[in-house]
């Protein structure tokens, strides 16, 4: 991921807790539960509840850093995929968080994930 650029909405991320906790919500058996890139972010978190509030920094490996710009509204695709969905993920920041990469850095899967002021 690149550092600068204009927008506020260079990465997405969801918590994989908040995902489970909307399908939960919609009755979705496990056997049949969406992925959570079904929700069109870039990057899932899991184990670490992300602040609900803009200007926090999320940490991803030695380098990477994000600073959380504004939460990840539920768009209508939401309800093409699973009716009620975009209801479940409004709740709570379920629909995830928008972020502007101010440190660049390679990542992997199972890369520590910490929050930063």
């Amino acid at each position: 991921m690149k550092p600068g650029g204009k927008g506020r909405r260079q990465v997405s991320l969801i918590e994989a807790e908040s995902w489970a906790t909307a399908l939960d919500e919609l009755q979705v058996h496990p056997d049949e539960a969406l992925p959570w890139h079904a929700r069109r972010a870039n990057l899932l978190v899991e184990g670490l509840r992300l602040p609900r509030e803009e200007g926090y920094v999320v940490a991803i490996g030695a380098t990477l850093r994000i600073l959380i710009t504004q939460e990840c509204d539920p768009c209508s695709r939401m309800e093409e995929i699973l009716p009620g969905l975009k209801a479940a993920l409004l709740a709570d920041w379920r629909g995830g968080f928008l972020g502007k990469v101010i440190a660049d850095g390679d990542i992997a899967v199972g890369d520590e994930v910490r929050i930063e002021r």
